[in-house]
């Protein structure tokens, strides 16, 4: 189960065409959002800690996602 709400991930997926959409869709899809944001997210704590700051920058998260491309 995701941490994440799930009438956004479903707005999100009917904002990219679908008519209808199932609730194991909205689920699915939030988990891997979830995923791919905690491995961002893990990223761009390294960086920070790298930089000698405690707090992540936004910069941190846009840099984080490029590496994991």
């Amino acid at each position: 189960m995701s941490d994440l709400p799930l009438s956004p991930i479903e707005r999100l997926i009917k904002k990219a065409g679908a008519d209808r959409v199932s609730g194991d869709a909205s689920e699915e899809l939030a988990s891997l959002m979830e995923e791919y944001a905690l491995r961002i997210s893990r990223e761009a704590v390294k960086l920070t800690n790298h930089a000698g700051r405690k707090t992540v920058k936004g910069k941190d998260i846009k840099m984080a996602a490029e590496i994991l491309k």
